[in-house]
């Protein structure tokens, strides 16, 4: 009878665990952000501006932590950026495989995206090739940046990629007409 309720208890503890883990997990985007996303639900151009312009304020911000060589728990500080940094460019890969399913025209925000993927892939490069960093600094990090360039690299060909075949669309297109 004990060893059937303490069964019963630790398979209640690992359901409720999970759900617990994703309720303690804090928002990246501020009220005003979400509103701002919100606001251009419709709209990719706008929306996909949005969300480059969050990304970058999450790498300029990682950029403030990382000149400061005396900035407490800036391992940690780092990690928590890029942490933030790729969820948001996560979001934004999503959005733009939303609008693309949608079949809408991203000629002209895939432009842009791709302008900041170049951005996004030298600052995440300089935080790695980075000079004044101890090994203990770097291991607090060092997950999620890999993860972030590989991600970047990866959404750089993407994009183009999903560009070229718009641009090739809209020539049938236009031919048929």
């Amino acid at each position: 009878m004990f060893a059937l309720r303490f069964w019963l208890i630790c398979l209640a503890a690992f359901m409720l665990f999970p759900s617990g883990y994703a309720q303690r997990r804090r928002e990246v985007l501020n009220p005003l952000e979400v509103d701002q996303l919100r606001d251009a639900a419709q709209e990719p151009e706008t929306r996909f501006k949005l969300y480059v312009e969050f990304a970058r304020l999450r790498l300029v911000n990682l950029e403030k932590v990382r000149a400061d060589a005396k900035a407490k728990d800036r391992g940690q500080q780092t990690h928590d950026g890029l942490d933030e940094f790729l969820t948001i460019y996560n979001e934004l890969n999503d959005n733009v495989d939303n609008f693309a399913d949608r079949k809408d025209d991203l000629r002209k925000p895939l432009k842009l995206i791709i302008e900041a993927d170049t951005e996004f892939q030298s600052k995440l490069l300089a935080i790695r090739d980075a000079a004044n960093v101890t090994k203990q600094e770097a291991s607090e990090y060092e997950f999620v940046l890999r993860d972030s360039l590989e991600t970047v690299d990866d959404s750089i060909e993407d994009h183009r990629k999903m560009l070229a075949e718009q641009e090739e669309a809209a020539k049938n297109k236009k031919k048929r007409r």
